[in-house]
């Protein structure tokens, strides 16, 4: 049979950081002993108390339908939470949760992108920008920003990629894969560019909030620049700060006409987000907040660590990070001293000869990177290290 498939799907590819992780599980399952540093999870578990409410409201019968946009407990935490952390006030009607952040953004472009539409991207960038965009008919441009600049692009940057077709730009702050955070004063400089362009819908992708150990506290551009409010689309979700990625809780913040829009989408796509996962996620959001430290400061740990250790390699240079659980070192030299035509070859190579998973930087729209996450055990991280500076000759 001649199966016919969408365009659509035609231009897109499969995640690159699930397919690294699906290999790193293939070969362990063949007998090798591979470490993985190429998953974007948490490695610690959910906390007791949002299990307990998770279990508590299976028992209590909340196992049916909630209304598409998400119970009103659940939508009134992430008002609350949107005041209490970033000063940013919204009503019911500008609140939507989805099954994950991912799901979220997706909506997001759904009702915002036309056929030809631009979409601004910094790179690098996560994985899944591009692709979603292209889904749409649109057209990813992506601005690029290396170490050099800690991975953050400029004003100047941003002004030249605009153009009268740019229906979208997409901040991530902190940033995965970079770990690199912008600042208010950035970002406000980013929004004043962007207030000369009043067709252009702000997306800030905040999922990595409480993942930050930088001094100066989390801004997003909603919050650096106030006057961008009406156009900008909050993107967050407890998979990360809280150890929740397998229970899918996303939210989207913004305009109503917007929110209104991606409810209308998801409404026929997935519907509600899964009912005892909110119950979940409203523990989370809404308890003791204290149970994000312990995670935090290993993370930081592991960074100093890993950081240190891939700079002491030959070949090597990685960036100090901000936060998240990942970091993206440049390996080029590296990369050319083994022979490998390109970071994809070179991230097999490591993957067959040292045992260890990373991610090529080319997937995130950098070649001659990788990103190494670093939600894993510290005995895994030093064995993997020096693995690597076995496999790069240290």
């Amino acid at each position: 049979m001649d199966l016919q498939l969408a365009d659509r799907v035609q231009r897109i590819k499969p995640s690159p950081t699930l397919a690294v992780t699906a290999r790193a599980a293939e070969l362990r399952a063949a007998g090798h002993d591979v470490i993985g540093l190429g998953a974007g999870e948490p490695d610690f578990d959910t906390p007791a108390h949002i299990i307990e409410a998770a279990v508590q409201a299976a028992q209590q019968g909340q196992t049916r339908y909630t209304a598409v946009d998400g119970t009103t407990e659940l939508k009134q935490a992430v008002i609350d939470k949107l005041q209490r952390d970033n000063q940013l006030s919204y009503e019911a009607n500008q609140i939507l949760v989805s099954s994950g952040a991912k799901q979220s953004l997706f909506n997001a472009m759904a009702a915002v992108l036309n056929e030809g539409d631009e979409v601004v991207i910094p790179a690098p960038y996560w994985v899944s920008y591009p692709d979603m965009a292209l889904v749409f008919g649109a057209q990813p441009v992506f601005v690029a920003a290396g170490a050099e600049s800690r991975f953050k692009i400029t004003p100047e940057q941003l002004e030249q990629a605009l153009t009268r077709k740019t229906r979208m730009v997409i901040l991530n702050s902190p940033s995965n894969p970079t770990g690199t955070a912008y600042t208010r004063d950035e970002l406000a400089a980013l929004g004043a560019v962007l207030e000369r362009h009043p067709q252009v819908v702000v997306v800030s992708d905040d999922i990595y909030e409480h993942i930050l150990w930088r001094d100066e506290a989390f801004s997003n551009i909603a919050m650096a620049a106030p006057q961008l409010f009406e156009r900008t689309i909050v993107v967050n979700g407890v998979s990360k700060a809280y150890a929740m990625t397998g229970w899918r809780i996303g939210y989207a913040a913004g305009p109503a006409p917007l929110i209104g829009a991606m409810k209308k989408v998801q409404s026929q796509s997935t519907s509600n987000p899964a009912s005892i996962s909110q119950a979940a996620a409203l523990a989370a959001l809404n308890g003791d907040q204290g149970c994000i430290q312990p995670m935090l400061e290993q993370f930081k740990a592991r960074h100093d660590f890993v950081v240190e250790r891939l700079n002491a390699m030959p070949g090597v240079s990685c960036t100090p990070c901000d936060g998240t659980f990942y970091c993206f070192p440049h390996m080029e030299e590296a990369m050319n001293r083994t022979g490998a035509e390109d970071d994809v070859a070179f991230a097999e190579q490591l993957i067959n000869d040292a045992g260890v998973a990373l991610v090529p930087g080319s997937a995130f729209g950098l070649p001659g990177y990788a990103r190494i996450s670093y939600a894993t055990s510290m005995e895994n991280l030093e064995r993997a290290m020096d693995r690597l500076q076995q496999a790069l000759g240290g």
